[in-house]
């Protein structure tokens, strides 16, 4: 059954352009998922000759951790846990260790995940998986002070806490502490490429899938901050407030706020009706044979139904009429200087069907049949791209891969080359393409959304 699911490993890394696969193991101290995981239904439906995944969340979507408005005496709101942050850092590291609530920190070092890699449920078929390397507030303190730096209040933003849990989650950024590397890989743990853990993570692990959510979100606000260290109406510094959730401007005669940035973008599966085809596009970053969706930012003062008919037809010279929302997902693997975009899917419905392509935005764009695209979704190179991320995570853990190529880790091929193949299933293409192939992009009488559409994702 997993064969299909991971039916596009070897595509979205394309879309990435640049994947590398490092892996990580479980922190024995962390609590994380204990007591309770959240629970992601996997549906499979099967055809012929593909199998559609229909999930309660995208990858990067459904993250378990809550915040919780501040109220007094509330422990788990940010306020209220930055302040016990504070005091506990103040106290000695050993006295600290069974007060509540505890924390859990995520080291990042260079938008990169602390992780660790774990064997699978055993048996032949079984294949490593990954989960998130948190480590005590303790031990964070102290792999710093081994280099001489001391860990405070404001190098560390709130993420959340579990529901039913006496833990508070943090996130930190170490990219500057190069000893670090070292001394955490003795613990078979390392910070790895969270494109790759995306490649790497397995649907039907409920761990690895929370956990891919709450790296993306973490590390969204990381960059974030990295990028707004200074006020963009007066230029002084900026400061950390509401344990990192957003930041104020440090002058006196300013105090701007600036909150966390999400960049929206429209990603559209194009349908010819009459003809039972759809259109696919490739960029010229793209690896060989990959086609997907068309996509676009939205510019400022256009609605998402303008920004999918604008850019259908300057990319493509498609003319859309009706638009069908799909479903949403966080991307936070996108350009640094776009700490996270958020991808908007829809169904176009063209008008027309001559296509001038636009040859600074695509390398090409063709019609392809249903047929067509249901046997690029089959195809058995997706798995063999997923399991060789998953081994590549496992090595890099246990220190022994040091580093990986994309076309290494995404060329695989078995027999004949396929003249095409699609994004995996942690894109939102993936499922825009798989919900047209297994009839789930109907139009509704009088243009109303179909009930079999997946905006429950």
């Amino acid at each position: 059954m997993l064969l299909s699911l991971f039916s596009s490993s070897v595509t979205n890394c394309a879309l990435i352009s640049s994947l590398l696969l490092t892996p990580r193991r479980t922190s024995p101290a962390s609590p994380f998922f204990l007591r309770k995981v959240i629970t992601r239904a996997i549906s499979f439906c099967i055809t012929t000759s593909t199998m559609s995944v229909n999930l309660q969340a995208h990858a990067f979507a459904g993250n378990p951790l809550r915040s919780t408005i501040p109220k007094p005496g509330d422990p788990f709101s940010p306020s209220s846990a930055l302040e016990t942050l504070r005091s506990r850092l103040m106290e000695s590291t050993s006295s600290n260790q069974l007060i509540s609530p505890s924390f859990q920190v995520l080291p990042f070092r260079k938008g990169r995940p602390l992780a660790s890699s774990v064997d699978g449920d055993g048996g032949d078929a079984s294949e490593p998986n990954w989960h998130l390397g948190w480590i005590g507030l303790a031990d964070c303190r102290g792999y710093l002070a081994k280099s001489g730096v001391e860990l405070t209040a404001e190098s560390l933003v709130f993420l959340g806490f579990m529901p039913d849990e006496d833990v508070v989650y943090w996130a930190i950024d170490v990219s500057s502490e190069n000893s670090l590397v070292p001394e955490l890989g003795g613990k078979r743990l390392c910070f790895v490429e969270l494109r790759t853990l995306m490649v790497a993570a397995d649907w039907t692990d409920d761990r690895a899938m929370a956990d891919l959510a709450i790296a993306g979100h973490a590390r969204a606000l990381l960059e974030w901050h990295k990028l707004s260290r200074f006020c963009g109406s007066c230029g002084a510094n900026t400061v950390p407030a509401e344990a990192g959730r957003r930041k104020q401007c440090s002058n006196e005669t300013c105090k701007a706020r600036v909150y966390p940035r999400i960049d929206p973008v429209v990603i559209m599966l194009v349908i010819d009706k009459e003809n039972d085809r759809v259109l696919l596009s490739r960029q010229s970053r793209f690896v060989p044979r990959m086609w997907s969706c068309l996509a676009g930012f939205i510019e400022p003062g256009e609605s998402l139904e303008e920004a999918v008919r604008r850019e259908t037809f300057e990319e493509a010279g498609i003319e859309v009429g009706e638009v069908v929302y799909h479903s949403s997902q966080p991307w936070p693997v996108g350009p640094n200087s776009m700490p996270c975009q958020l991808m908007v899917g829809f169904f176009a419905y063209a008008k027309t069907l001559e296509i001038n392509v636009d040859k600074t935005e695509l390398e090409d764009a063709e019609w392809h049949s249903r047929e067509e695209v249901q046997k690029a979704l089959s195809l058995a190179e997706y798995k063999k791209a997923h399991t060789t991320a998953a081994a590549k995570v496992e090595q890099m853990c246990k220190g022994v891969e040091k580093g990986q190529s994309l076309s290494a880790d995404f060329n695989v091929e078995s027999g004949e080359l396929a003249p095409m193949f699609f994004p995996g299933p942690f894109a939102i293409a993936h499922h825009l393409i798989s919900s047209w192939v297994n009839g789930k992009s109907t139009i509704g009488v009088g243009g109303r959304q179909p009930s079999t559409s997946l905006s429950n994702l």
